[in-house]
């Protein structure tokens, strides 16, 4: 068993939930320090502090989110075929995405957000993905630069994301768009010895 949380920490959590559903659900101005201290039972010194005041506190809401979709998908394993680790990782995110609306709203939606970069550091949670790509341009199985190829993925998986979270896309809608999009988009960027073998494995309609 871990050791019980200090009081400080149970009010940091509470905090940090409280400014994730208002940033998610309101606009950005209307939270403030009073407003979610409020909400989460305790007083604005609290948040002062915890969290040196309201840019703090967004920043641990930030964090808390990329941390969470990073150990998503950092927890998908390895196979002998990258294109079904870069599926797999796909399935990760987009089942982080809908089971954590909120953060993902906050991480994607403009609040101190996430910027995909060149640079990618160890806990970033493009890393997988990018690694998955790499090694599918190394053994031949996609062509293109790999910041290239991880940005178009991304902007797709977001983007079909993103319609599910907003119920543009009913769920088996939705699973099946997430399905074949994300295939099309891999097939995409495929050599042309593989994208042949793709197209002819898949059944005749």
């Amino acid at each position: 068993m871990g050791r019980p949380k200090t009081n400080d920490e149970t009010v940091g959590e509470r905090l940090v939930a409280c400014a994730t559903e208002w940033l998610a659900t309101r606009p950005q101005e209307t939270v403030t320090v009073r407003a979610v201290a409020a909400a989460a039972g305790t007083s604005t010194t609290a948040v002062y502090s915890l969290f040196g005041g309201k840019d703090g506190l967004i920043s641990a809401v930030r964090d808390q989110a990329v941390a969470g979709l990073f150990r998503a998908v950092a927890d998908v394993p390895a196979s002998a075929d990258p294109l079904t680790d870069i599926y797999a990782l796909a399935t990760a995110y987009r089942h982080w995405g809908l089971e954590h609306r909120h953060l993902y709203t906050v991480l994607f939606g403009g609040v101190q957000s996430f910027e995909p970069s060149d640079t990618v550091g160890t806990s970033d949670p493009v890393r997988p993905l990018t690694a998955a790509i790499d090694r599918a341009v190394a053994e031949s199985v996609l062509d293109g630069p790999a910041p290239s190829i991880a940005l178009s993925l991304w902007v797709t998986l977001h983007g079909l994301v993103t319609l599910e979270l907003a119920g543009a896309l009913d769920a088996p809608t939705a699973r099946a768009a997430f399905k074949s999009t994300i295939h099309a988009a891999l097939r995409g960027w495929t050599t042309p010895a593989v994208f042949r073998g793709l197209r002819e494995a898949e059944p005749t309609p």
